[in-house]
C-alpha cells in the first residue's frame, strides 16, 4: 500500500495510538505492521503534531522503519526529550564496522536481511584491530558492547537462533552517508585509540 493510498483509509482518530507508539521506540513495518499503516497514512499529522515538541519524525518507507528525532537546536532553546549521551569507544567501534558491513552487504547482495552470528562479529572485529591492540579484552567485552548495541535496537535477536542476529537497517538512519564519507579517518583515531589515544565515536541519537 502506497503513503497516497493509506491515507484514503485512515482517520485522525488513530493519530493518539501512533504517536504514542513513536514515543516508545522505533516503529518497524515488518513487525508492526497496523501501526505502519495508520503512520503513512497520518504522515502530516503525526509531523505537524510532534513539531510541536520540538521533534522531526524520521519515516523510511523503502526500508520500512520511522521513529522521532529531536530537532537541531543551536541556540539550546529546547529541552531535550532525550539526551545526548556519548557511547563508549568499544560500542562507537562496532557501530561503525555493522554499518560499513551493511555497505557491503547491499552493494553485493539481493537479500534484504543482514544476518550475523556473534562469532562472525567477533572475526569482524579481529579483522580490524592492529597487532599492537589487546585483541583478547577487546574480544572479552565484545558480549557487553553487542547486548548494548541490542538494547540500542541496531542489532535484533533471532528467535530460537542463540548467539544469532540480524543488522537492524535503521542503523543507515544513525551512521548516516557523511558519517561513511570520514570512515577511513574515523578508523584511524579508532587504531591511534587502541593504543592509548582519544577518539571520537559517534554519538547516541536523541531517538524516543
Amino acid at each position: 500500500m502506497t503513503t497516497t493510498d493509506a491515507a484514503e483509509t485512515h482517520t485522525p482518530e488513530e493519530l493518539p495510538g501512533v504517536v504514542t507508539k513513536l514515543f516508545k521506540g522505533v516503529v518497524y513495518a515488518e513487525t508492526d505492521e497496523k501501526i505502519w499503516q495508520s503512520l503513512l497514512g497520518l504522515s502530516s499529522h503525526v509531523r505537524d503534531y510532534v513539531a510541536v515538541l520540538g521533534l522531526d519524525l524520521i519515516l523510511d518507507e523503502s526500508e520500512g522503519y520511522a521513529f522521532l528525532k529531536s530537532r537541531e537546536d543551536p541556540d539550546g532553546t529546547l529541552p531535550r526529550l532525550i539526551p545526548r549521551r556519548p557511547l563508549t569507544f568499544n560500542v562507537s567501534l562496532l557501530l561503525a564496522l555493522l554499518r560499513g558491513r551493511m555497505l557491503e552487504f547491499d552493494t553485493n547482495s539481493s537479500e534484504l536481511r543482514l544476518i550475523m552470528t556473534e562469532q562472525d562479529i567477533a572475526d569482524m572485529v579481529a579483522v580490524f584491530l592492529p597487532e599492537s591492540s589487546n585483541e583478547a579484552r577487546i574480544l572479552d567485552q565484545l558480549g557487553t558492547n553487542i547486548k548494548k548495541i541490542v538494547e540500542l535496537g541496531f542489532l535484533r535477536k533471532l528467535r530460537g537462533q542463540t548467539g544469532t542476529y540480524e543488522v537492524a537497517r535503521i542503523l543507515k538512519a544513525y551512521v548516516d552517508a557523511q558519517w561513511l564519507e570520514e570512515f577511513d579517518a574515523r578508523l584511524a583515531d579508532y587504531r591511534a585509540s587502541l593504543t592509548g589515544a582519544t577518539a571520537t565515536g559517534p554519538k547516541e541519537e536523541d531517538r524516543t
